[in-house]
């Protein structure tokens, strides 16, 4: 089978890190026996400022027929905040209802993470959005992930006691529906406590938009950084967007300086996303054998540049498929 990919590098370091990202799928791509056709817009800061056109009409129709996109970064210097993540990332999210925000939370050997007393196997977590379709998905992703089969609903029912209350009934009222999974229920502020205090408590989070952009900046931190964070905006009945959470960098742009872990993990997620677990373990795998040979996430302090970084993880998941 052959995907269509459509791939949007971006702004700054976007187009850096997503070429990374590339490599490593076609790296595996042969011994995985999988056919890649990328499809590559030019969307972002640079076309705005030339063209004035941040989203086309045409071009969403054109994304409706691919099986996934891949995008690298939102955020130019010289357009103002807000422009281009209400018209290029919002609208996307919107015509394409990804209704699902996806954010592992993963630390992955050799990582230096600010809980100095907590290893891999104490942080795992996921986070996203919605109320009854997006509970559906949480309960259905903490019953396949054979770890605690628990899940965690963070609100804030004591203040926003119409919007958590919603959030709330809806949690309990599907609960029964999955007697295996375990349910608790945290305030987001004990939640940020908790993250860093005891992190091994959660398995599956799910909250609504404005506390999971809050939640999974800490989990990045936790894991490492921004450099290793990635997330899925996910339409489980439609196309799906996959990007890394940290933004486009543009101090860096050029200098090979930028972490691309995080570009080749949302690479990795796409994959999965598509059912192809075996090239997705692979990828994995060359993430976390990289991972613990670098001598920081941060850019610039990696002890390689951005190009090797890729190189030494398409090599180790192409051992990983041998």
């Amino acid at each position: 089978m052959t995907y269509r990919i459509a791939v949007i590098p971006g702004d700054g370091t976007g187009p850096e890190v997503v070429a990374e990202g590339l490599k490593v799928l076609l790296a595996v791509a042969g011994p995985a026996h999988l056919n890649f056709e990328f499809v590559h817009y030019d969307l972002g800061g640079e076309r705005y400022l030339k063209t004035g056109e941040i989203l086309p009409d045409s071009v969403i129709e054109e994304l409706k027929q691919c099986h996934a996109i891949y995008l690298g970064a939102i955020g130019h210097p010289q357009v103002k905040p807000g422009i281009l993540e209400k018209g290029l990332l919002l609208k996307l999210r919107f015509e394409l209802d990804q209704y699902i925000n996806l954010r592992p939370v993963v630390l992955y050997p050799g990582v230096e993470t600010p809980l100095k007393d907590k290893g891999p196997e104490d942080i795992n977590i996921n986070t996203r959005k919605g109320v009854d379709r997006c509970l559906r998905f949480a309960f259905e992703l903490a019953r396949k992930r054979n770890r605690q089969k628990k899940l965690t609903l963070v609100a804030k029912t004591n203040v926003l006691t119409y919007a958590s209350d919603l959030w709330e009934r809806a949690f309990r009222a599907m609960a029964p529906e999955y007697p295996d999974v375990i349910t608790d229920y945290a305030h987001v502020d004990a939640a940020c406590m908790w993250f860093v205090k005891n992190p091994e408590w959660f398995d599956v989070v799910v909250t609504d938009n404005m506390f999971g952009d809050i939640i999974t900046d800490l989990g990045a931190i936790i894991q490492g950084g921004m450099g290793v964070a990635a997330g899925g905006n996910l339409n489980p009945e439609g196309v799906s967007m996959f990007e890394p959470i940290g933004g486009s960098a543009p101090k860096y742009t050029g200098q090979k300086k930028v972490n691309p872990l995080a570009a080749i993990a949302a690479a990795q997620m796409m994959l999965e996303h598509l059912g192809e677990a075996k090239a997705a373990a692979a990828m994995e795998e060359g993430i976390k054998r990289t991972a613990s040979q670098l001598k920081s996430m941060a850019a610039g302090r990696m002890g390689y540049d951005t190009t090797q970084v890729g190189d030494m993880v398409a090599k180790y998941a192409v051992e990983a498929l041998a």
